[in-house]
Parts: structure tokens; C-alpha cells; sequence
């Protein structure tokens, strides 16, 4: 095989791995078996597509959360309370659901943000990547509003 074949499979390898060519993968995090039983629940009724961007594969497959889109959109279920919220805390209400975003998240539109549906438990989060901040936040999360409040309990109450 000549070098530029050699350099060109190569480059393709690499921008393949950073493209996130392979399943995304998904923290499982430690719940109770009722929450895991809820999460699990919520995972199979989620939708194929989530503000235009197909569902891609979870790594591990049985993990309790989805994805959509490259880059993708990253749900996790049964999430712990993050560490930085406090009870005065703001939430942004989308279609019934209370979303709580790190204040440093919702200044910079640059930057990748992770809001966690604190009015229903178990915590669910959400990562948006930056490239959908413009236009796909809030329609991501009030389309994924029914299936969390089909599933999920009462949490926290926002402000």
C-alpha cells in the first residue's frame, strides 16, 4: 500500500473516532431497583428523533438513557441533585417540566449546556451540545416533556 493510501485510511480512522462514528456512551448511574425500573420505562417510550436528529445507538446498549444527532444530544436518567444547585435556584418551566441550567451554562451560548428536569424524579439530564444552543434547546426538552411526565414522579418544586 502506498504511503497516501496509508495516510488517507488513517485520516479517515481518525476523524471517523472523533466524529463519534461509534455508540455514545452513557454514565449508569447507581439507583434503586423502583428508579431503575421507572428509567428504564422512560428509555423505551423516548422518541426515534429529538428536534430533527435521528436517535443514534447508547453504549451500553441497556444503558438508561438515549442519544440523537452527531453531535448528539445525550439524555441520562436517575442523575444525582447536582452538587452547584441550591433550593433558591431558578427553574425555566418548558411545557410543564422545570428545568434547572448552571448559571455559567445559560450565559454562554458557546458553550455546552446540561439541564436536569428537576420537577420529576428520578433527575433526568439532558447534554446539548453547543451547536444546538441557537435553535434546539427548548424545542429538545418540550418535546421530550410528555414521555418524562407519562413516567417519572413529582420532584423538586421550582421557582
Amino acid at each position: 500500500m502506498g504511503r497516501g493510501v496509508v495516510a488517507s485510511v488513517l485520516a479517515c480512522a481518525l476523524l471517523t473516532a472523533c466524529s463519534g462514528g461509534g455508540p455514545i456512551e452513557v454514565d449508569d448511574p447507581d439507583l434503586s431497583p423502583a428508579d431503575r425500573a421507572t428509567c428504564e420505562a422512560l428509555v423505551a417510550d423516548l422518541p426515534g428523533t429529538l428536534a430533527g436528529q435521528d436517535r443514534v445507538d447508547v453504549e451500553p446498549a441497556d444503558a438508561l438513557g438515549a442519544a440523537w444527532g452527531d453531535p448528539a444530544y445525550v439524555l441520562t436518567c436517575g442523575v444525582p441533585l447536582p452538587s452547584d444547585y441550591e433550593e433558591t435556584a431558578e427553574c425555566n418551566i418548558i411545557k410543564g417540566v422545570g428545568w434547572w441550567v448552571p448559571d455559567d451554562q445559560l450565559t454562554d451560548q458557546g458553550e455546552d449546556a446540561t439541564p436536569v428536569a428537576l420537577s420529576l424524579a428520578p433527575y433526568v439530564e439532558v447534554d446539548v451540545p453547543s451547536d444546538y444552543r441557537a435553535e434546539g434547546i427548548d424545542r429538545a426538552l418540550a418535546e421530550l416533556a410528555p414521555v418524562l411526565k407519562e413516567h417519572l414522579g413529582e420532584g423538586l418544586s421550582c421557582l
